[in-house]
């Protein structure tokens, strides 16, 4: 093992990037870079959140780099999760960028950059692996020399995820043309026995497993049933201002997720709506309650997987999130840097109907189900995709 990859070297480096000098390696993420690294191995990492996968990928692109390696390609779910991610790298010097629909004037900039290995790490989003005009102007052009392959949230990739995006299966047939001395290295939070089994197999048998335990210690959690959302409005109003910190209230729609923030503002509580229909306030809210100018997001479920405040003193859920799996996504981003924070839980009548009207419409109409099905039956021989699509003008 060269110095530059002993233990204390990159204890360091994580001391940087976390600004912490008393800071240490979490329970096997020294062993996970050394997979990564000195093994040139995949890895499957289930680790409760806040344990620091990033942490893991960034130090592993560094030392990678340092090697004579080429850039890491990260696909992940989220802009919130790319933005905060560029700028943890930043702190260790490893140069990040990402392509997205929201900096298409930077996409030329970034590509000449990228061809000239100046980018350490390329953070996409799984729908932009879809897209032909990335896959030949970006892509494959550095194919052949990419330094190693992350699927963060990588429970998207399995069909029996809480969050399954069709386009992650893509990432299969991009990791069986890698080479096998190139490293994989596949995170998540909330990965039951089904989905790790699943992301195994779409990843490769061979791939490694560090899994741990996922109780957050810090975390004081409560459930209160307050049955109208007018008696939960009167009680965040009322308790909001007790809470340590910062923090984040879940709502299940935007509408609620509005409605509770004005009524906040309305008491003099400095808190801000957040939901997907935002686009450019967005990065601003995320920066105001990363640097606690504010005291809570209202949020829907835009606000999840991979927003990384340390110090978040408190998540209330304004109703009952539509899983277990849901619920510990969006509550473990509470406490991740102190002792004490609080989960809590208000759950009210309404929440079982919100629920069900989620599900029933993430099913297409009955009659369109029909309409796919006669047409199936009446091909002896199958329908392509392509054709099925001409066929129901859809």
């Amino acid at each position: 093992m060269t110095k530059k990859f002993s233990k204390e070297n990159v204890l360091n480096l994580l001391r940087q990037a976390l600004n912490n000098t008393t800071a240490n390696f979490h329970s096997e993420q020294w062993e996970a870079i050394e997979i990564l690294v000195l093994k040139r191995a995949r890895l499957l990492v289930v680790q409760r959140t806040g344990w620091g996968k990033s942490m893991v990928y960034f130090l592993a692109t560094r030392l990678l780099r340092e090697q004579g390696a080429g850039p890491t390609l990260l696909v992940s779910p989220l802009l919130a999760l790319m933005r905060n991610q560029i700028e943890a790298a930043q702190r260790i010097n490893v140069k990040a960028a990402t392509v997205n629909s929201t900096n298409q004037k930077d996409w030329q900039i970034i590509r000449e950059q990228l061809l000239l290995n100046n980018i350490d790490i390329l953070l996409i989003s799984p729908e932009r692996l879809a897209n032909d005009d990335f896959r030949e102007k970006m892509l494959l052009p550095v194919a052949d020399r990419i330094g190693l392959f992350v699927v963060d949230e990588a429970h998207c990739i399995s069909d029996w995820g809480h969050d399954f995006r069709p386009d992650y299966r893509r990432i299969k047939r991009i990791v069986q043309a890698l080479p096998s001395n190139i490293p994989v290295l596949a995170t998540t939070a909330t990965a039951n026995n089904r989905v790790v089994a699943d992301i195994q197999t779409q990843l490769g048998k061979n791939i490694n497993l560090l899994r741990g335990p996922l109780a957050r210690t810090s975390l004081q959690l409560q459930t209160i049933h307050i049955p109208t959302t007018a008696a939960r409005m009167a009680w965040l109003a009322e308790h909001l201002p007790q809470l340590a910190g910062s923090g984040i209230i879940y709502t299940l729609t935007v509408r609620d997720s509005q409605r509770v923030a004005e009524w906040l503002q309305a008491c003099g509580i400095d808190a801000h709506a957040y939901h997907a229909n935002l686009k450019e306030e967005r990065e601003n809210l995320e920066q105001a309650l990363l640097k606690n100018q504010l005291k809570a997001l209202v949020a829907t479920s835009a606000l999840g997987m991979g927003f990384d405040k340390p110090d978040m003193g408190f998540v209330i859920h304004f109703q009952r999130p539509g899983s277990v799996v849901h619920y510990y996504q969006q509550v473990g981003r509470a406490g991740r840097a102190l002792e004490q924070a609080y989960g809590i839980l208000l759950s009210g009548d309404e929440d079982q109907r919100i629920t069900d009207y989620f599900i029933n419409t993430a099913f297409p109409p009955q009659a369109h189900i029909n309409e796919v099905l006669t047409a199936l039956n009446q091909a002896e021989d199958g329908l392509t995709q392509k054709r099925l699509k001409n066929i129901l003008r859809v």
